[in-house]
């Protein structure tokens, strides 16, 4: 069967991308016969994120076009004719979408549909990864799949329409979907810049001898899951028939504050440093998962700790800060046996 994941050279997708072609067929029947086709439109990824995969017999490429070039996606489509679509490209970046939200909602919305209408045509099942940011605040404990909505931002006002977007095929065209909310992801592979996740970026700011800056009073509360579980998760939820038209959480179920958060990562505590957060209006205080139904569900939970999982990310970057020195800064730049339509 030929796999699609957009996005797939993402931090997350690239995750997707490589569990599809390493599972293992006792957890996942059909993991022998998994071809992969990897959309990325490179504006937030690299290719260096897929250099385990590029010579794997069942991945087929990486088209780096963007989901917005209706030709090319129709012949991509028909070229490979996928029985299943992961969808994880989008603009990720809060502080982007507040700056300038047509651009989130191109991207996140309008890409979708896009990519929707190819998975009707060619009866692809879709699989969209959402986010956990389009829940209200919970100040009475985890959040489940039937907590209400708030959009405190673009990205995810623009999030919660594709998913709207999603559900409509489902219904009007009986389209096998199913929309995923992560929570806060974090692991090896994540931007550790300004548009990093924080567990990156504190990592990042201790080993490069910088303090440790915190949004605000660091009083946010946090579920953070390791990228390993996440894609695991993301993965199952393609090949479980009877989740069909649902919404499934996922997270580690477990709170922590972004001040002990940076406690943690801080070589001490005179090296944490408080300062105004960029976007106070659209910070959610606690976002913490209750992920009973994807236990239920696709028999998931969470393996990795918090512990291993930040020894796991700080062993990866400072092997990536090593190999960006030493290059100079450049990636590698390869797409596989991927040609461009018309090659």
């Amino acid at each position: 069967m030929n796999v699609l994941v957009t996005g797939g050279a993402g931090f997350i997708g690239s995750w997707v991308t490589q569990h599809l072609l390493s599972a293992d067929p006792k957890t996942l029947p059909d993991a022998a016969d998994i071809n992969v086709v990897v959309i990325d439109n490179l504006s937030n990824s690299h290719m260096d994120n897929l250099k385990e995969v590029m010579n794997h017999p069942r991945f087929l490429g990486l088209y780096p076009v963007d989901l917005a070039d209706r030709d090319v996606l129709e012949w991509i489509f028909s070229e490979y004719e996928f029985e299943l679509c992961y969808h994880l490209a989008a603009s990720i970046s809060v502080q982007k979408s507040i700056d300038d939200p047509y651009r989130t909602f191109l991207v996140d919305i309008t890409a979708t549909a896009n990519l929707l209408e190819e998975c009707r045509k060619h009866n692809t099942r879709l699989v969209f990864v959402s986010t956990c940011m389009v829940y209200a605040p919970a100040d009475d404990g985890p959040i489940d799949e039937r907590h209400p909505v708030q959009c405190s931002s673009p990205y995810a006002a623009s999030k919660l329409a594709a998913e709207k977007l999603v559900e409509s095929y489902n219904h009007a065209y009986g389209l096998w979907t199913v929309t995923l909310r992560p929570f806060n992801t974090y692991g090896p592979k994540q931007g550790f810049g300004s548009e990093g996740g924080v567990i990156a970026r504190f990592l990042w700011q201790r080993l490069s001898g910088k303090p440790i800056t915190v949004f605000g009073d660091g009083k946010q509360m946090r579920d953070f899951m390791y990228v390993a579980d996440c894609a695991r998760f993301i993965v199952i939820a393609g090949f479980k028939p009877d989740i069909n038209g649902l919404t499934i959480n996922a997270g580690s179920g477990k709170a922590i504050s972004i001040d002990e958060l940076a406690r943690l990562i801080a070589p001490s505590e005179d090296e944490i440093r408080y300062v105004k957060h960029p976007h106070p209006r659209s910070e959610k205080r606690s976002l913490v998962c209750d992920y009973s139904l994807a236990r239920k569900l696709l028999d998931w939970t969470p393996t990795v700790d918090l512990e291993a999982g930040l020894m796991l990310t700080e062993s990866w970057l400072q092997h990536s800060l090593m190999c960006t020195e030493d290059r100079g800064g450049t990636g590698i730049a390869t797409v596989g046996r991927a040609q461009q339509p018309g090659a």
